[in-house]
């Protein structure tokens, strides 16, 4: 068995934050950019019906925008607990150089 080191744990929490607040950022957009998209497409679609673009929009789903906002500041939690994490690895090799030196 293993034990992974705290410097190790750290760096990949910082990954998994990154990754987490990629994924936010993408649902974010996406909520945003199809639903202005939905609108301009029902204003353009006055008196004529195109329903190719329309289905296509509509059964898209649109990620929630609020739940995308919250992810990302989770990741941004994420990183800065991952960053203490690092830190304290670091200045526990510090005394143990220290001590040992």
């Amino acid at each position: 068995m293993e034990i992974p080191s705290a410097f190790n744990s750290g760096v990949q929490g910082l990954q998994n934050a990154r990754a987490t607040a990629e994924q936010a950022a993408v649902d974010i957009v996406a909520s945003t950019t199809l639903g202005a998209e939905q609108q301009r497409s029902s204003v353009s679609n006055i008196g004529e019906v195109n329903t190719e673009v329309t289905n296509q929009i509509e059964n898209q789903e649109l990620p929630d925008l609020n739940q995308a906002i919250v992810k990302l500041k989770v990741a941004e939690f994420q990183a800065k607990a991952a960053i203490e994490v690092i830190k304290s690895a670091d200045d526990s090799l510090g005394t143990l150089l220290d001590v040992t030196a």
